[in-house]
């Protein structure tokens, strides 16, 4: 992997999956996120080894880490069903239960990239870019998304959390079928990102209470707008031959844009605004 896409990985790895999985509000993944550096570390270190069998197994324990995770999903179905039964609720948990399966996705490319073997025909670069684009276009895009449609109890909310989901499955479809699958989930995710941009800037930052939170909001939405275009034209580009961005570019824009200005600064407003809420109106 190169130096960039490993410590964007890293952040994923790091920051972003146990930040979320505190944004939850879960008390059933409050284990999890407590044991998630034991698998977390590992992979991380895995990033930064030749390929070969110690990478392997430092992935392994990574990936282990993202199945137990992946789990809580359907058992969160059992436990508690109804919030998929209703419409206004099903969204949001629908959103939920993606990011928690996502990191596994990344994982299973992670362990195949470390190991030096394609996957499903995909390359070792492509394997590579699969582990932060579901880190973020994955488990941080369908968190951040499934919190804003609760805020935005509306028509569009709903359409953010579930175009996430969608997008993000239409996308992983058109790794085995084409390239048109994978631009429909493009536009699919593009429009589901935009309106989560939309919405967090419209309804989520005025509600703020401090600067500070407003201002990670702004970051979030404004970045999230102009990085989704990248991805669209790269997606458009390889379905119908025009000129598009390269994944190297991709990468230092989208990805590196997508990983500090949308997930990073979502992830520290909503954890300000989750304080304050948990405080009594006050802000850390």
């Amino acid at each position: 992997m190169s130096v960039l896409v490993s410590l964007i990985v890293m952040l994923g790895m790091l920051v972003i999956v146990p930040a979320g999985l505190r944004l939850t509000r879960a008390p059933d993944l409050d284990r999890m996120r407590r044991l998630w550096p034991v698998f977390a570390v590992p992979g991380a270190v895995a990033l930064w080894l030749p390929r070969g069998p110690a990478a392997t197994a430092l992935a392994l324990g990574y990936a282990l880490g993202a199945a137990l995770l992946a789990l809580h999903a359907p058992a969160r179905v059992v436990r508690r069903p109804d919030p998929l039964l209703s419409w206004r609720t099903a969204p949001a948990e629908i959103a939920l239960l993606t990011a928690l399966v996502t990191p596994a996705v990344a994982a299973t490319a992670l362990v195949a990239e470390r190991s030096g073997h394609p996957l499903f025909g995909f390359g070792l670069g492509i394997l590579a870019l699969t582990v932060p684009h579901f880190h973020f276009a994955g488990f941080a895009a369908a968190l951040v998304s499934g919190l804003v449609g609760r805020v935005a109890d509306s028509a569009a909310g709903r359409f953010a959390a579930l175009s996430v989901p969608l997008g993000t499955l239409l996308v992983l479809i058109g790794y085995f079928i084409g390239e048109r699958a994978e631009l429909a989930g493009a536009v699919v995710l593009t429009a589901g990102m935009w309106t989560v941009a939309f919405l967090t800037w419209r309804t989520v930052r005025p509600a703020a209470h401090d600067l500070t939170t407003r201002l990670l909001l702004a970051a979030s939405a404004a970045v999230l707008a102009a990085t989704m275009v990248l991805a669209l034209s790269w997606a458009l580009g390889e379905a119908t031959g025009l000129p598009h961005p390269t994944l190297t570019w991709m990468a230092a824009t989208h990805g590196v844009g997508n990983a500090l200005g949308f997930a990073l600064c979502s992830v520290l407003a909503w954890q300000r605004l989750n304080h304050r809420t948990a405080h009594g109106g006050r802000t850390a």
